[in-house]
């Protein structure tokens, strides 16, 4: 599993699962976008696109500014949202 943040042309910060990736697209599983929450300062996750049926989304690479990694919690966060194995990023001594 690889959880990166893509950068879209459009302004919008997609929190997904890269599957595949070639030289012209990507392919991507579970996307979720950052919105305002109701709580001020705080942030909550939406589905990037709701209405879409399908288990994996291509997308262009022309409309992809940058990829690179979110932070720990948020991929902490993804993990919990999709039932992956979650791994802390935070040692803890017991």
């Amino acid at each position: 599993m690889t959880v990166k943040l893509i950068r879209m042309w459009s302004g919008e910060d997609v929190i997904a699962d890269i599957v595949e990736e070639s030289t012209d697209s990507i392919i991507i599983t579970d996307p979720i976008v950052a919105v305002p929450s109701p709580q001020q300062g705080n942030i909550a996750f939406a589905p990037w696109s709701p209405l879409l049926q399908k288990d994996k989304i291509e997308i262009t690479k022309k409309y992809v500014v940058y990829i690179g990694d979110p932070q720990g919690e948020i991929i902490e966060q993804y993990n919990t949202m999709f039932g992956k194995i979650s791994t802390p990023t935070k040692k803890l001594i017991v």
